[in-house]
């Protein structure tokens, strides 16, 4: 058995983001090199095949008229989680993203923890499934049904 967890993060930041604060995302996105602070290693540098849940891992960075938008898609061990909280409340006191951002799943459940951003903080719920109901006519469910 692997303590295997996906981790999924996505959201806005402002365009009036310092360079040191694109410095460090840059390097946890493994787009530059040297060291960023109390972190040992990038957390987000994984690209390519996602062996234990499945997909693609993914990191990225861009920009457009409005600021800075970073998605994120990794599979992370619990050692990294104090790491990985870290930067994740960071994240949280700059963006500009309200609601889910994001989500944590260990790898054999079906029901992530869902991140939620809100007032310059993110909190983490927890949804308890008591009974699950699922349609096999229906992959996504018909708005205008």
């Amino acid at each position: 058995m692997a303590d295997v967890y996906e981790f999924q993060l996505t959201l806005d930041l402002p365009d009036s983001l310092p360079p040191q604060d694109l410095a460090l995302l840059r390097w946890h996105l493994g787009e530059e090199g040297g060291r960023q602070g109390e972190y040992e290693y990038p957390l987000w540098d994984t690209r390519g095949p996602a062996r234990r849940i499945g997909g693609v891992l993914v990191g990225e960075l861009g920009s457009d008229a409005w600021g800075w938008a970073l998605t994120v898609r990794q599979e992370v061990h619990p050692d990294d989680f104090d790491d990985l909280r870290r930067i994740v409340l960071w994240l949280g006191a700059r963006t500009t993203s309200v609601g889910a951002i994001g989500y944590l799943r260990f790898y054999e459940d079906h029901v992530p923890d869902v991140l939620i951003a809100r007032a310059g903080s993110v909190r983490c719920a927890t949804l308890q499934v008591e009974r699950v109901i699922e349609s096999e006519a229906e992959v996504l469910p018909d708005p205008y049904a």
